[in-house]
């Protein structure tokens, strides 16, 4: 081709691409009415795309710049409080006030504002911090002041979290209220009544109730649903607060946004539930009336397929699952057209009208099993449906298929929680289906095995036959190989994949050289390890140690075969520690075998403290430990002191020991610890004397006068220097405290300064935190 015709081609091509960017980028308002007219089309559409646009966004109108300004600094201080509370109060005589004074300030600047501040994107998560640390009083004019636009608030992408977490931490408020615990209220005639915080929720129902049916398949609004069942019946969602349940109100994406925030609580130190569990949170009986009608509305809405169609929406599956638990807690599943009726395809009808019929398998309940939404619904459906419908199902679409479903990656987990029903006439037959596939289970399908270990543990039957399975899942024949079973379960490796992955370990080049390589490279390195432990081998560990006596042996045989530098390593890790936290926690492990354990690490204690970890399994060894025993670790660990001081974690440890008063007074000591254990019977020790010195055995005369007043310099000692610590030891501390300022002008101030040191520091071992 001629050289003008490609200088010619490339040109061309640059204009065309020039003149499409200019047409992309021309305004409309430059462009001829005809053409407009015919991109633009009929003329009401734009109009309706616009307002959809400003709705959208800001339904309720735009922040002002400046108050949004104002609400940056808000969420800068509260932040900062939040994220150092305990700090911060310790340098104010009282922290509590000032910060009461400045949310005041913030709440009387929200005031009038509430709907824009809740749909703008930045002020959203400001007005979610505050609402952490509103009292009742404020919570109550906060959610009154929104009422009437609850179903477009729920709806909003912003909006919605602060509705979600409004209705969070109302938990607190609505338990306070279910006991006639109230706010002074100052009355007003030309505000009119505030209505308590129940009857402000019940209001909320009644607005969102007619469109609830629409509002579970909202990606907006499904999770302030889910929160709203959570606040009406907490005893069935919020049972273990520590374990992530798939009733988890936020999604792992508003998570992780919210993690990285840092915390959201609130940011005064005398919260009126502070200490208080889940357990402890009470609902009105109203609140259970009301979540009656979110079944019957879904009842009245939702066809039969509408219903099935909803297990498979990742949005609305979630909340069709509660709205069935609060269905069989209230005992309206056993009832034909239920919600759980139609779910299983009519198997209660068939069950009220003929109870010896035998139901055909539903190609729906089919696809249930095997989809990675719709199982966590029939999961919700096999632990709830009555115990005649649970048979049909049993036998209808898991006997006889157990071998593929055990191994499958999504059934296996509906599964392992059918096997939580199933009874020891049936546990027998799975232990003989699944007899060819044990080996396969222990890859990736433990859930199966632990499953069946803790059926077992429930039903007291079959426990030799579900340890045969384990040994078979893990190949361990002989006597030898069963004395590396934890070891094998803790890795999901046979004895000869353990042994191998070990020498590889062993083998492998030292982290921080090969490190240093992978750097001249210019990549980042990280260490792999081979052995690492998994959760779900420990988990196994936990079921296997909660089996009856003797049948846990062999685990504990297992843990007494490992060797020291093993068993150490084991503690430290945040995963494979739960192993041991469970033997010295477990009711069917003997008293015998405890000791054994502790017995073992004797001489050993301060390696095992000096860890984060490590320090708090050497706490529960020191409790599980009794009072002849934890003299004698305490004796063994009287050469560590200094190590143990200079040890980060393992100092907090040895502060619960008090080795200072076990080798001076060791009956004291004795009896200290026998207060421990029993608070309400706590003596008061005599002080410790201190050794004599040449400055306190032959004090100086000048010092008469303040021998005069010895006492009253004592006590201005202990508020200067002691201040809040004191208040915070336990009953026996300060009774020794007491005793050593009654007799410190006959012992001198190094006695009492020994009782100090006698007395543990409660508060600094609270900093210390589990990371696992």
């Amino acid at each position: 081709m001629p050289r003008e015709n490609r200088k010619r081609g490339k040109k061309h091509k640059k204009v065309a691409s020039e003149e499409a960017a200019y047409e992309v980028q021309r305004p409309v308002e430059d462009q001829p009415e005809e053409v407009e007219e015919q991109q633009s089309g009929p003329s009401w559409i734009v109009p309706a795309q616009d307002n959809n646009r400003v709705d959208s966004e800001a339904p309720f109108g735009y922040v002002d710049a400046d108050i949004k300004a104002y609400f940056r600094t808000v969420e800068t201080q509260l932040k900062e409080w939040q994220e150092n509370a305990e700090e911060n109060a310790e340098g104010d005589i009282d922290p509590n006030e000032n910060r009461r004074i400045f949310l005041m300030a913030a709440l009387q600047e929200m005031s009038g504002k509430e709907r824009e501040l809740a749909t703008d994107p930045e002020c959203a998560a400001v007005l979610e911090r505050m609402a952490h640390s509103m009292d009742d009083f404020v919570r109550r004019v906060f959610v009154d002041s929104l009422t009437g636009s609850y179903e477009q608030l729920v709806k909003h992408r912003f909006a919605s979290h602060v509705i979600q977490t409004l209705l969070t931490v109302a938990v607190d408020t609505v338990g306070r209220e279910s006991r006639g615990v109230f706010p002074t209220v100052e009355e007003s005639s030309d505000k009119g009544e505030l209505l308590t915080l129940t009857k402000l929720i019940l209001d909320f129902i009644e607005e969102i109730l007619p469109s609830f049916s629409s509002l579970i398949m909202d990606p907006f609004a499904s999770h302030v649903m889910r929160a709203l069942l959570v606040l009406l019946c907490p005893h069935l969602f919020l049972l273990d607060a520590s374990h992530k349940s798939q009733y988890a109100v936020r999604s792992k994406k508003s998570a992780a946004w919210k993690a990285k925030q840092g915390p959201f609580k609130s940011i005064f130190n005398d919260s009126k539930d502070k200490g208080k569990g889940v357990a402890d949170k009470s609902s009105p009986p109203e609140f259970m009336d009301a979540a009656k009608r979110f079944v019957v509305a879904l009842r009245t809405d939702l066809s039969e397929n509408e219903i099935r169609s909803l297990a498979a929406n990742k949005v609305a599956s979630p909340v069709l699952q509660m709205v069935l638990e609060i269905e069989a807690d209230q005992n309206m599943s056993d009832e034909p057209d239920s919600l759980m009726d139609r779910a299983l395809v009519g198997l209660i009808t068939l069950q009220h009208n003929d109870p010896s019929a035998v139901p055909e398998s539903s190609d729906f309940l089919s696809t249930l099993l095997r989809d990675p939404t719709s199982s966590h619904l029939l999961e919700t459906l096999v632990s709830r449906a009555p115990d005649s419908v649970f048979h049909m199902l049993w036998a209808t679409y898991f006997e006889g298929r157990l071998p593929k479903l055990s191994i499958h990656p999504v059934a296996n987990f509906v599964v392992a929680k059918i096997l939580e029903r199933v009874s020891a006439e049936q546990l027998g037959g799975v232990l003989q289906e699944l007899g060819g596939t044990w080996m396969k289970l222990r890859s990736s399908r433990v859930g199966v095995l632990r499953a069946l270990v803790d059926r077992s543990a429930a039903s007291g039957a079959l426990e030799e036959e579900v340890l045969d399975a384990i040994y078979s899942a893990f190949e361990l024949q002989t006597t030898e190989d069963r004395k590396m079973l934890v070891s094998c379960v803790l890795y999901l490796k046979s004895p000869q994949e353990y042994t191998e992955a070990k020498a590889a370990a062993e083998k492998q080049p030292d982290p921080l050289e090969e490190g240093e390589r992978h750097k001249k490279k210019g990549r980042a390195h990280k260490a792999h390890d081979t052995l690492e432990p998994k959760t779900a081998g420990a988990l196994l560990l936990q079921s296997l140690l909660q089996l009856p006596d003797p049948h846990n042996h062999v685990v504990l045989n297992s843990v007494q075969s490992m060797s020291i530098d093993n068993l150490i390593a084991l503690a430290h890790h945040n995963t494979s520690s739960r192993v041991l936290d469970m033997l010295l926690d477990s009711r069917t492990v003997s008293s015998k075998s405890k000791r054994t354990f502790l017995l073992s690490l004797i001489g050993h204690y301060h390696t095992l403290v000096d860890d984060r970890i490590g320090s708090h399994v050497g706490d529960r060894c020191w409790a599980a430990a009794d009072p002849y025993l934890k003299e004698k670790i305490a004796r063994s660990l009287i050469p560590h002191e200094a190590f143990l001081a200079g040890s980060f974690y393992g100092k907090f440890f040895a502060r619960n020991l008090n080795l200072y008063l076990l080798q001076r007074r060791p009956e004291d000591w004795r009896t200290l610890q026998a207060s421990r254990s029993h608070p309400q019977a706590a003596p008061a020790l005599a002080p410790i004397p201190a050794e004599p010195t040449p400055e306190s055995a032959a004090p100086p005369k000048k010092k008469r006068k303040r021998e005069a007043v010895a006492g009253d310099e004592i006590d201005a000692l202990f508020e200067h220097a002691l201040g809040k610590k004191v208040k915070k030891g336990s009953l026996a501390a300060e009774a020794a405290l007491a005793k050593g300022r009654a007799g410190a002008q006959a012992d001198g101030l190094g006695a009492v300064l020994g009782a100090i040191q006698s007395a543990p520091k409660g508060e600094d071992r609270g900093k210390k935190k589990r990371g696992h």
